[in-house]
């Protein structure tokens, strides 16, 4: 413990390291079978807000024979004190080294975490490549969004878990207490639901199908999730009440990979809500689902909730909230908590282009909603676009200068006046193709005209109470590599770890000029990986990944994506997915 204390001293926020939070667990790891590091490849604060770790933590520590431990990837302080006095990377709860564990669990919930995730298994003292370790060495798994291609990391982590991960995690830790080594334990792994071993892939090819949990509300989920003692990035009590969307987006891999929808009933969700705020001392309750206003009895339950969050003076959170289903009956209940801002995603300035990417909502919908929004008296309001969509053209980019000045019309025709502390923040983030989507197989824009897009929207965008903000080109063109990238990938990421590039996702850490020396060392090109129109007999370097969503439904869905025709939401009727 010294020499922990020593360096803690020294770095800028100790308790990203110390552990010992509200809730955590604590057992002996000489009385358990199967000791796992869930490992988040990013700082303390943004892990801490992530609620899939809480939901394996919990679910994992209620087993008898497993202890399941955080790690989290280091700050750059920290990194250099662990390497200048030889220390190996450690979990918070008992301080172990993650060369000691059994398992080191990695969650990919964005490819721009991946040089983190080869960092940490650096800093644990362990080889990167899966083929370097020895068979007495911790077995690396991962598992996420991102696993739905592991190509791009299938040379690093021994095996990867596609689909919903609460029983497959459990699975494989029972499978490890009965197997006879590492090399049993992958071959015997690789014949359970949603896992892929790269070894044994390498030599008996074999299709993955995503493990998939049928009933929700019977999975178990944190009443007592731990509680940080430095501010994370969502500081807050959050409820999942359902998983999966049936909007049908073609960009959102979220929309098609978590399919279908599984909702937990309303008892459910009031339950968990009165025990975490009991067991945390939150201030704030949120709802997690890809679509929060699309749960079937939303407005009961939210009334329900605002009863509860009433009595203990907590505020409720309602994230992405559609327009076309929005109930101000419930703003107006929020308001009487806190009022903080609106944010809504119409994603293109243009009906047409609405229509290409089966985002189904209309003018009348953002302006009725925006009205309403602030006549009860909302003076911030967020929209999300996305610009490179298919069949793009400077008229939707136009449509999204015109929808900011009419909600700025509205709000003056409204109060008669100009209201200086009414704005409207324009977030614009870049397209990128994903996996297992109808865009799959689409070009993405080059980072020049991602450029020359945001230069245009700049010159357009109202300067009066509006704030214009976009996403880095180079990152989005980085994220679109490994994204739809193959196993050659691996090389340019190594390369570029190699070369210190670390916390690629944050702006001021991306070094974009070593991860273009990177490629060209490894000869990869954003030409080949992001710039060129797939044909629909490619194969696809995750092709041995079912998604449960059928690859001649996602071709319809392309096919009707060029001629602009939207499909209806499959709540309505089922539109041949596949995955019922």
């Amino acid at each position: 413990m010294n020499k922990y204390n020593t360096i803690l001293k020294k770095v800028e926020k100790p308790a990203r390291y110390t552990g010992g939070e509200l809730n955590a667990v604590l057992k002996n790891p000489e009385k358990i079978k199967v000791h796992f590091a869930f490992a988040f490849p990013d700082l303390y604060e943004i892990g801490m807000s992530f609620t899939g770790m809480q939901i394996i933590y919990n679910i994992l520590n209620q087993h008898k024979d497993i202890y399941c431990e955080r790690a989290f990837a280091p700050a750059k302080d920290m990194e250099k004190l662990l390497r200048e006095n030889e220390i190996p990377l450690f979990s918070i709860e008992t301080n172990t080294p993650l060369n000691e564990f059994d398992m080191i669990g990695f969650t990919l919930q964005y490819e721009l975490s991946y040089t983190n995730i080869l960092n940490m298994i650096d800093l644990a003292g362990l080889p990167v490549r899966s083929k370097d370790r020895s068979s007495d060495m911790p077995i690396i798994i991962a598992g996420g969004p991102c696993a739905f291609n592991p190509e791009p990391l299938a040379p690093f982590i021994d095996l990867f878990l596609v689909g919903d991960g609460e029983e497959s995690v459990v699975s494989l830790c029972e499978l490890y207490i009965s197997a006879e080594g590492k090399d049993d334990f992958l071959k015997k792994a690789a014949k359970l639901e949603g896992v892929y071993v790269p070894s044994v892939f390498d030599d008996a090819p074999y299709q993955v199908k995503k493990s998939l949990i049928r009933n929700l509300d019977k999975q178990p989920y944190p009443e007592k999730p731990i509680v940080p003692y430095i501010e994370s990035v969502h500081d807050r009590a959050v409820i999942e009440t359902f998983r999966g969307c049936t909007r049908g987006c073609r960009f959102c891999q979220a929309g098609m990979i978590y399919r279908p929808v599984r909702e937990r009933r309303p008892q459910t969700i009031k339950k968990l809500a009165i025990s975490q705020l009991k067991n945390t001392g939150h201030e704030e309750l949120s709802l997690l689902s890809l679509s929060t206003s699309d749960y079937s009895k939303f407005e009961p339950l939210v009334m329900d909730l605002m009863s509860i969050c009433g009595d203990e003076h907590v505020s409720l959170s309602l994230p992405s909230l559609r327009l076309d289903s929005f109930s101000f009956k419930v703003l107006q209940e929020i308001q009487k908590v806190r009022k903080s801002g609106l944010t809504f995603a119409p994603e293109a300035g243009t009906q047409r282009l609405r229509d290409v990417v089966n985002k189904s909502i209309t003018d009348d919908d953002i302006y009725s909603a925006v009205r309403q929004a602030i006549s009860l008296g909302w003076n911030q309001i967020k929209l999300y676009f996305m610009i490179g969509l298919p069949t793009e053209t400077d008229e939707d980019l136009d449509g999204i200068a015109e929808i900011a000045k009419n909600i700025l019309a509205i709000n003056e025709e409204i109060y008669g006046r100009k209201n200086s502390r009414f704005n409207v923040t324009i977030s614009v983030s870049n397209f990128v193709p994903k996996p297992h989507t109808p865009f799959q197989w689409v070009a993405q824009n080059t980072a020049e005209e991602f450029n020359k897009k945001h230069n245009y929207l700049n010159n357009i965008m109202p300067k009066r109470n509006v704030k214009y903000q976009y996403h880095d080109s180079f990152e989005s063109i980085l994220e679109g590599i490994f994204a739809r990238g193959d196993r050659r990938v691996a090389d340019l990421l190594e390369t570029a770890w190699r070369k210190g590039c670390l916390f690629d996702g944050w702006s001021e850490h991306l070094n974009k000029s070593a991860w273009r020396e990177s490629m060209e060392e490894t000869g990869i090109t954003a030409a080949e990986y992001c710039h060129r129109v797939r044909d629909y007999e490619e194969p696809l370097p995750w092709d041995m990944i079912d998604s449960r969503i059928a690859k001649k439904f996602l071709i319809s869905e392309s096919q009707k994506a060029l001629s602009g025709q939207p499909t209806a939401d499959c709540r309505r009727g089922c539109t041949g997915c596949g995955i019922c």
